[in-house]
């Protein structure tokens, strides 16, 4: 490892399936003010909503809500939510729900006392808050972005198109604590699961293709891609699978806490070429990611060849004998691909309703990147979307 680093993770984790009896231990921390926030309501289907606020209420916490958080939160959805917070007083954010309610959450956190707009001074300007942060906790019950454990969050400008991810230097925006019930996530449709597992996947993927040195978090990122692998296998088969399914989602918060990008460079272009469609589509997250990510890792993989054919050997079990370091790498894409499709993931930008004639408007805002093994111009953008089509 050639790089310095400091390493700090100051979220607290719950993790089992009665885990979020430990509500009880952190809401006595906070003040009295808590905002509930959460998605499209099906935690009030499957009975999390009222373990929730039979838990709130025992604590005797004046409860506000904010409902209806999308898939891909929107900046108008960010200024509703600002407003209730701020009329409210709010003293800890409660994000019940998948890695878009932990985002939202953030960007609310990060907003409440802010005296500028927050889309400009977060997502345009990329600066560091400089005002009270409201703290965050998190009830996660779909796994794939690891917001659970770090300090991401995205959000939608539905006006200019713009998907933007902003990873905040500020150990305050992390959640103080989050509670992870493997059961949660058994609620969610199996197209849901597969996207977040894609998502898991190239996190790591993100922070593995960079960098020539022998790095520790390589192999890390090498062990945590295998156990991925072996319990999606299970869990696409069975997704009542308990074991299954808690590797699945320990290997989530593990894949972008920050652990294994340490001492290294980063890529993160599968990202903004898939938040790119994002943008412009509404698709899944996880799904965009898939559709664009082999045309793109086939397009750089020249210039990385030689992490390209660890990666086959060492995650794949690619047989080297006889073979060159070109046809090792290849043959590890397309073990990935072969078990992308076992899963059910989408593999064009067709199936995401992406046409050829959008291609050059999503390059427009598409950001980029210079920790890959290619740093990409706007041409070959607009190439490998079409490669993606």
């Amino acid at each position: 490892m050639l790089e310095n680093f400091t390493y700090c993770n100051p979220t607290k984790l719950y993790f089992g399936d009665d885990s979020l009896e430990c509500l009880n231990e952190e809401l006595p921390k906070y003040g009295q003010n808590v905002v509930l926030i959460y998605g499209g309501g099906s935690i009030k289907k499957n009975g999390i909503y009222d373990a929730v606020v039979e838990i709130l209420k025992k604590n005797h916490k004046d409860v506000v809500e904010i409902s209806g958080v999308m898939p891909n939160p929107t900046l108008a959805k960010l200024y509703e939510g600002v407003e209730i917070a701020r009329n409210h007083n709010a003293d800890l954010l409660l994000a019940v729900g998948g890695g878009s309610v932990c985002d939202y959450s953030k960007a609310v956190a990060v907003s409440i006392h802010c005296e500028e707009d927050p889309w400009e001074k977060y997502f345009i300007r990329f600066e560091e808050p400089d005002c009270e942060i409201v703290p965050v906790g998190c009830v996660l019950t779909m796994v794939g972005t690891g917001s659970e454990m770090n300090a991401g969050s995205v959000i939608t400008n539905q006006d200019t198109k713009q998907k933007i991810g902003h990873v905040f230097a500020s150990e305050n925006v992390m959640p103080r604590f989050s509670i992870l019930n493997p059961n949660y996530t058994m609620t969610l449709p199996k197209y849901q699961m597969v996207a977040g597992i894609y998502d898991i996947f190239n996190h790591i993927c993100e922070q593995y293709f960079s960098g020539e040195d022998d790095n520790t978090s390589d192999y890390i990122s090498e062990g945590l891609m295998r156990s991925l692998i072996h319990s999606s296998r299970i869990a696409n088969q069975n997704p009542k699978d308990y074991e299954a399914r808690s590797n699945i989602m320990w290997t989530a918060t593990w894949a972008l806490n920050t652990l294994v990008a340490c001492g290294k460079s980063t890529d993160w272009m599968v990202h903004m070429l898939g938040q790119a469609v994002g943008g412009y589509t509404n698709a899944t997250h996880g799904m965009t990611l898939a559709a664009v990510s082999l045309p793109y890792y086939r397009y750089i993989m020249p210039y990385g060849l030689a992490k390209f054919k660890r990666f086959a050997m060492n995650v794949w079990e690619v047989e080297t004998e006889g073979k060159t370091d070109q046809q090792i790498a290849e043959e590890g894409l397309s073990k990935m691909e072969c078990w992308m499709k076992e899963l059910g993931l989408v593999m064009n930008l067709s199936e995401l309703e992406v046409s050829e004639d959008m291609i050059e408007g999503i390059a427009d805002v598409t950001l980029f990147m210079n920790g890959g093994y290619k740093v990409l111009d706007r041409d070959e953008v607009i190439e490998i979307y079409k490669k993606c089509l």
